[in-house]
Parts: structure tokens; sequence; C-alpha cells
């Protein structure tokens, strides 16, 4: 009897691979829903709706996105991992999620256990920029300015655990000084903040924050990643500009929910890569500072896990905590 139930088992996991191998290849039927947990207007709805649309003739059917702000992610994020695992809700992640898993542990979900990955999408330095009224024009004055109004300053982020959250908690760990957080429910509203004056200063995503900078709305210092960006070569990083080992950007990616037929995720992560793969896709987002990043559905799970660790590690030695 134990033989026959073991064979029992191997012919039922070969037809359940079978079944998944032929829903995949008639996949999909239907609209695809892309939940961005992020509000409009920043990175992450941008390249979402740049991947909708490139998604639409190979896929065969609209990639609907959808807006779902709140809790530095946590509400969009939950209502993927409680949607059912058949390709057609995905989300649109980004260095947040590995960022909450550490910082925010206390969720109704568990990153690499209630998703799958799909694939990544693309990463971007961050650019340091205050308001005009603010009387520093370095990086070097606004540490200087810093230690001096301990706790008078303050940066405004789109929410916990985000890229911008943590590039403002890494950069106070590391000049010694505190500056206040001021979170907002996105990217959009915080970048409203900063541009009106009532925030004195933020780290926002190159591909956004560049356009106002130019115009005089706001004063750039440094960009944040290992070296100069190319869309800014002026400016120094924020390490050339005497923070030492400072590094911080932002990237984004694409997750299923947990128990999504691999066939599914290998087709969609085909499909992603060969838009992210494109020389003008590479020549397009160069121009807005923003590099993409290529990885199979295995390679990516290992990036994931590896982030987590990184930013596990950020998290303990800022003392970063959720506001």
């Amino acid at each position: 009897m134990p033989g026959f139930r073991l064979v029992l088992r191997s012919m039922m996991a070969v037809m359940l691979v079978a079944v998944s191998a032929a829903h995949a290849q008639n996949f999909p039927v239907k609209p695809i829903r892309i939940i961005v947990p992020f509000g409009a207007g920043g990175p992450a709805d941008i390249y979402a709706r740049y991947l909708a649309q490139q998604m639409l003739q190979p896929l065969g059917q609209p990639m609907v996105v959808e807006n779902r702000p709140g809790a530095g992610s946590i509400i969009g994020t939950d209502a993927v991992a409680k949607s059912p695992p058949d390709g057609y809700t995905l989300l649109l992640m980004s260095n947040t999620h590995t960022v909450n898993e550490s910082l925010i542990p206390k969720k109704p979900f568990t990153l690499m256990k209630d998703f799958a990955p799909v694939a990544p999408i693309n990463y971007s330095d961050l650019i340091l920029v205050v308001h005009p009224s603010l009387p520093v024009r370095s990086v070097a004055e606004l540490v200087k300015l810093a230690k001096v109004k301990d706790k008078g300053l303050n940066y405004a982020s789109s929410g916990n655990g985000t890229p911008y959250h943590m590039a403002g908690e890494y950069f106070k760990s590391l000049i010694k000084a505190d500056i206040v957080h001021v979170p907002h429910k996105g990217s959009g509203e915080a970048r409203t903040s900063v541009l009106s004056g009532q925030v004195e200063m933020m780290f926002d995503a190159v591909t956004t924050m560049t356009t106002h900078a130019r115009a005089g709305k706001v004063r750039a210092l440094a960009t944040t990643g290992q070296k100069r960006s190319k869309v800014t070569p002026e400016l120094p990083t924020v390490a050339e500009a005497g923070v030492k080992g400072y590094e911080a950007t932002i990237w984004l990616g694409v997750m299923a929910p947990a128990q999504t037929p691999r066939p599914i995720l290998d087709r969609l992560n085909g499909e992603i890569t060969k838009i992210t793969s494109r020389a003008e896709t590479a020549a397009n987002w160069e121009k807005q500072g923003a590099e993409a990043m290529v990885m199979s559905v295995t390679e990516f799970e290992k990036y994931l896990n590896q982030d987590i660790a990184k930013w596990a590690q950020v998290v303990k030695v800022s003392g970063a905590k959720p506001d």
C-alpha cells in the first residue's frame, strides 16, 4: 500500500504540472490587474503604466494599473496577497517591501511567504533636494546646519519603509544628527510639501524631481548612487560630498500571490524581460536616470532575499522606527 500511495501522489503531481502548463499556455484570457501600493505620479506608478502599455500586444490582454496607496504600501500589498494565485492580480513592488520585512515585522503578510517573485524592472538613484529658502548650497552646509538645528530640520518621504524614508534615516545615522521624518501617503504628496516649503528637504527619485530642480523650485545638492547620475552629472554623490559610505537607490519589480503556477510566472518574466532588454527601453530610461534590471524568476528570488538581509542591517544600525 505505501508503494501504491507513492505512485498515486507522483501521478497527481505530474497531472498538476500538466494542468498548470496548459493553463499557462492559454494565459491570459482576461485583463490583468497590477496593483501599485503607492500614489500616482511616482516612479512605481510611472513604470507600472509603461509596463502595462508595452505588455498589451504580447499578452493580447490589457493590463490595468490600480493605485492603492497607504500605510507605507501595506494596504495595496495586502490586497494582492489575498487575491487568487492565477496570474491575474500582480503587485508592483519596490525596496519598500524588502525594508518593511524588518522595519514593520507585524504585517498581515510576509513577503517571501505570501508572494512569488516574477521579475525586476529597473533601479534609479535618488536626489537630495532642499527648498530654496533653506540657507544651504552643499551637502557639507546641510550637515553643519542639521547639527546646529538638532531636531529643527525635517525631511519628507512617501511613507514608512519607502526608499525615500530609509534614505533619510541612513543619512541621519551617518551624519549623527536628528532630522525629523515627515511621512506622507505618497511621493507626490511628499514632493508637493517640499516644493511648497512646508517641509525643508527630501530624498526623491531622480526620475521625477530633477525637472523641478532645474526649474529652480528646489535646490539639488547630490545624488545617492555609487557614481554620479547620467541625468545630473554636475552633482556629486552624497558620499563624494563628504558622507562616506552613503548609498541608497530605489528599485522596482513585480510579484504575484504565492502558489501562482510557475509556468505563469515564467511567462510573465519572459515578457517583462523582453521589454527591459530592448535597446530603446534602455535609452529611454537612461534619460530619466533609470537602468533596466534583468533576472530570471530564480535570480530575482535570490536578489529579494539578499535585499531583505541588507536592509535589516541598515534598520538595525540606523535605529529606524515606523512613525
